[in-house]
């Protein structure tokens, strides 16, 4: 559980820079359809690589057409639909708002367990609420300065992404049980939602013309940082709880740390206004929620007895 959780950290830092950078490319005038589109067309081919090297493609790929329609549907929900509503997302919204909105993903996550566990796991439910006060708090000073159309054009497709984030990658993790590694998985994933973002180029060259050099480089940054190091360490802390979904629901929390470190980022590279009072109060909310829905797990379940 120790490994996981540094992993679920470390991941969040990385997938910081998603919303840092994408915020970035829209103040640069960049579409968010090569925003969203880029980061997987340069992804695919550094798993292939990856894969290819130290694990060859005739198994991924046999474990894939064993169920190629789950594959390419939950592929799309989980990656596609989630990251193209996030990219949409930032034009409409700073990078600290879309962190911070995407937080409801951890409730939701949790939300989803009866589709695949039957139960909701309270404890962490409330904890994961903790969290989301401590997230509110963060970013009550800002939310009150927008007007309710730009409040909305931010949240109403970061609860899409919210929601399919989670459920695609869990509906994989059912799908390819134990035949996989984290690698393998992620490029799986990866090749199977391709068609999704073709298409999207796509309507990206019909109603946006070429993107910018500026934009493509940011793109591949990333590609690199979010998409192949975030997504692996992320889907490597998940792999190693995932018969057990309130462990599974605490790794997923730990993506509140994407708030502070694109709040850092955002200071930093942006030129974004720090926290103060209630900002700072809610940090701490998030710090100490992390840490008392990994204490629940840690120090008051029973250990696991798995049977041969």
């Amino acid at each position: 559980m120790k490994k996981a959780l540094i992993f679920g950290i470390a991941g969040s830092f990385f997938f910081a820079f998603s919303f840092v950078l994408n915020r970035s490319m829209h103040l640069s005038g960049g579409s968010w359809i090569w925003s969203a589109s880029l980061r997987y067309l340069f992804t695919f081919p550094i798993l292939a690589l990856i894969v290819g090297k130290h694990h060859g493609f005739q198994h991924v790929h046999k474990v894939i057409r064993k169920n190629l329609l789950n594959w390419f549907i939950w592929s799309t929900v989980g990656f596609g639909l989630f990251y193209a509503s996030i990219s949409y997302a930032a034009d409409y919204g700073e990078s600290w708002l879309i962190a911070a909105s995407w937080q409801v993903t951890i409730v939701m996550g949790i939300l989803l367990s009866p589709v695949f566990h039957k139960r909701v796991p309270i404890k962490n439910l409330c904890l994961s609420g903790f969290i989301l006060i401590g997230v509110f708090l963060l970013q009550v000073h800002n939310i009150a300065d927008l007007d309710i159309k730009i409040t909305l054009m931010t949240l109403l497709p970061i609860f899409v992404g919210a929601v399919s984030y989670p459920l695609g990658n869990r509906k994989i993790m059912e799908a390819s049980g134990d035949q996989l590694t984290t690698i393998q998985r992620t490029y799986g994933m990866t090749l199977c939602s391709l068609p999704f973002w073709f298409m999207l180029s796509v309507f990206g060259l019909v109603n946006a013309g070429i993107p910018s050099v500026n934009q493509t480089l940011q793109s591949l940054c990333v590609a690199v940082f979010s998409g192949v190091i975030a997504t692996l360490l992320f889907f490597k802390a998940t792999d190693l709880v995932k018969t057990n979904h309130k462990q599974l629901a605490v790794i997923e929390s730990t993506q509140s740390g994407e708030v502070i470190f694109t709040l850092l980022g955002g200071i930093w590279l942006l030129g974004d206004p720090p926290p103060h009072g209630l900002g700072i109060i809610g940090i701490s909310f998030i710090v100490f929620g992390m840490i008392l829905n990994s204490m629940i797990v840690t120090l008051f379940e029973k250990p696991q007895v798995h049977t041969p």
